[in-house]
C-alpha cells in the first residue's frame, strides 16, 4: 500500500492509518477511497494527490 501526498498542503494519506475522522478505515488503499473524499487538511480533491516517496526510502535507493 502506497501513501499519497496532497499537492496543495502536503498532507500525506497513509493507507495503514486511513482517515478515521472521515470514516475511512485503516487498510483502505488510496485507489479505493470514495470519489467524493477530500483532503482532511485543505479540502483538495483526490486528483490533487501524487504518490508519496518517503525521504528515507529515497535516501536508501540513492545509497544502493
Amino acid at each position: 500500500m502506497d501513501s499519497w501526498q496532497c499537492r496543495r498542503c502536503s498532507y500525506v494519506y497513509n493507507p495503514n492509518v486511513g482517515d478515521p475522522d472521515n470514516d475511512i478505515a485503516a487498510g483502505t488503499d488510496f485507489e479505493d477511497l470514495p470519489r467524493k473524499w477530500t483532503c482532511p487538511e485543505c479540502g483538495a480533491k483526490i486528483n490533487k494527490f501524487d504518490p508519496y516517496e518517503d525521504d528515507i526510502e529515497s535516501i536508501e535507493e540513492e545509497e544502493e
